[in-house]
């Protein structure tokens, strides 16, 4: 059996630092949607999927892959939104096995009603607090550490970030 690898001081606290600045950035932003909308970070993210999605509907397997949930998570909070009146389960038409979720216009408002506030506060603990260059750095090296942990083709099935780029908006064009 090969010795373990033992992390490095300096990489000891790269780790923690890592861990903990995620952690605390999490669950702040998981605060405040609960307090301010009453969604789960996790709910959220479904409804803001579908939101931005053609049709605002996905195939449950690619919405399972977009928001990093096994399918069976996925299932279980579909059906909480179901029940809420948030998101139908729509059968597939070009797979007879195959289902959609699909944002409803009530889904949809609350998507909107929750957004602002959900991305000021992101905007705020994350990008006003990094210059450019830290967030380019922050994009590459978070390619890198998910790229060894999903091969690139699955990320790219996922909707990764990274491989769709969006444009600068315009207020940050010079």
């Amino acid at each position: 059996m090969a010795e373990a690898r033992w992390l490095t001081d300096d990489e000891q606290r790269t780790w923690r630092s890592f861990l903990i600045a995620s952690r605390l950035l999490f669950d702040r932003l998981e605060k405040e949607l609960k307090q301010n909308s009453n969604l789960s970070f996790a709910t959220y993210e479904i409804l803001a999927r579908l939101s931005e999605s053609p049709g605002r509907s996905m195939r449950m397997a690619d919405l399972a892959a977009a928001c990093v949930f096994d399918r069976s998570r996925l299932s279980h909070a579909i059906d909480r939104l179901v029940r809420s009146g948030w998101v139908r389960r729509v059968p597939s038409t070009s797979d007879a096995r195959g289902q959609l979720a699909e944002l409803t216009d009530e889904g949809a408002r609350q998507v909107r009603e929750s957004a602002p506030g959900h991305v000021e506060l992101v905007r705020s603990l994350l990008f006003d607090r990094l210059s450019r260059e830290q967030q380019e750095s922050l994009r590459e090296v978070s390619t890198v550490l998910a790229t060894g942990v999903l091969d690139p083709a699955r990320l790219d099935r996922m909707g990764w970030p990274a491989a769709t780029p969006r444009p600068d908006p315009p207020s940050a064009r010079g």
